[in-house]
């Protein structure tokens, strides 16, 4: 990683390393498609506390992890930079999706509005159950599109 200490503050060269010891060629695929989930196993995010690790993917457009569990610190990160941390209900649903395949999460404003925890994922016309559990803070974040855009939101409100 010394090749990428330099870049340390630059968002748009540091993104592009972003899993690329999985996957070269993400960041590209990122850019091309807009909207991005992330699929991944347990403790996912551990190792890393560092904002970097949730900051350059939702720079690249990452909206929604979905993973078998979270490590704490980086699904807090998740919230403050707007992407919706989701858990599978049933880990087994975990193998059931495939690279490529569109994941779609119906009316997930107005369920986060409402403090939903159960949130449904539409797979190629098969519905998976997933788990949203933050706090109300965190639900916060993620209706403003993260913690920076709610304090502007609030400052603004205030002035």
């Amino acid at each position: 990683s010394s090749h990428i200490l330099p870049l340390r503050s630059n968002i748009k060269a540091l993104s592009r390393y972003v899993f690329a010891s999985v996957d070269k060629t993400f960041s590209n695929k990122c850019r091309e498609s807009g909207q991005v989930a992330i699929v991944g196993g347990d403790n996912y995010g551990q190792g890393s506390s560092r904002e970097h690790a949730a900051l350059c993917p939702r720079y690249l457009g990452v909206r929604v992890k979905l993973v078998k569990s979270f490590a704490r610190i980086h699904k807090a990160n998740l919230c403050n930079f707007g992407i919706i941390p989701l858990t599978f209900k049933d880990p087994l649903h975990y193998g059931m999706i495939k690279e490529g395949q569109i994941l779609k999460l119906p009316n997930i404003r107005r369920l986060i509005q409402e403090g939903r925890k159960d949130i449904p994922v539409l797979v190629e016309g098969m519905e998976i159950s997933t788990i949203l559990d933050i706090s109300e803070r965190q639900r916060r974040f993620l209706l403003a599109g993260g913690a920076l855009n709610l304090v502007r939101e609030e400052l603004t409100e205030g002035a």
